[in-house]
């Protein structure tokens, strides 16, 4: 980082970004290189990314890493994606909990091989004191299946039916305790939130780049801050009614 050309942030910077890392497969495919060549270029960027959200004085960090639709792809990549997990809990570990990253998973970890869950717990357990970055990685999750499963826990814990409202929806969720998202990135052009953070974002700032994941880098989510920066968020009043944040 010593040699990085420095930036001037703008005066508003999100607390919370989550990122739709979309454009693996793409950027393998323009390179003539397989799907799975894609994803570990996938890999490589987010150390890149988690530096630079360090840097910017982001606190959490969301990234949709394997939805739950995502076990209907081809077996050998579903199973490839698989090794990539483990090689990066295996590899990067020490490296995170030593830059003071706290990581965290939400999704259902159930259909990972117990060795791989027991490994991603280890992983939250041993970073679990660190607050320089808290990362989630979401990871066998649908926004879908979060909400059902608060559902099964709030009726399961014989919550009365008047009892239940949006902060205690919330506190059901996989990302108990962590700040909404305020901005949602999503690489590679596409338009659609594809079950991600369906709850989490209803109020989220937008911002769609047209690059691949890949090649998503420190410059490029700068452009993301400041363009937040540029908006007024209004949560559903008329503009200049909101207070700056």
């Amino acid at each position: 980082m010593t040699d990085v050309k420095p930036l001037k942030l703008p005066d508003k910077v999100p607390t919370h970004i989550a990122i739709i890392m979309d454009g693996n497969g793409r950027w393998a495919r323009a390179r003539s290189l397989p799907r799975l060549a894609g994803h570990r270029a996938g890999v490589d960027n987010l150390r890149r990314v988690l530096e630079a959200c360090v840097e910017f004085g982001i606190q959490y960090l969301t990234i949709y890493a394997f939805s739950t639709e995502n076990w209907n792809r081809p077996v050998d990549e579903v199973r490839g994606l698989m090794n990539i997990l483990e090689e990066v809990i295996d590899r990067e570990l020490q490296k995170l909990n030593e830059k003071g990253v706290q990581l965290r998973h939400i999704g259902r970890l159930e259909r990972l091989r117990p060795e791989l869950q027991e490994k991603v717990r280890h992983a939250i357990e041993l970073t679990r004191n660190n607050q320089k970055l808290v990362l989630n990685i979401a990871w066998n999750y649908g926004g879908r299946a979060e909400i059902v499963d608060a559902i099964q826990q709030i009726v399961a814990d014989g919550i009365s039916p008047d009892e239940v409202e949006e902060d205690l929806v919330s506190r059901y969720l996989y990302t108990a305790g962590c700040p909404d998202p305020d901005l949602i990135i999503r690489t590679a052009g596409e338009l659609r939130a594809s079950n991600f953070l369906i709850w989490q974002g209803a109020y989220s700032e937008w911002y769609i780049a047209s690059t691949y994941w890949p090649e998503f880098d420190r410059e490029e989510l700068f452009k993301a801050l400041c363009e937040y920066a540029s908006r007024e968020r209004r949560f559903g009043r008329v503009p200049g009614s909101v207070s700056p944040e």
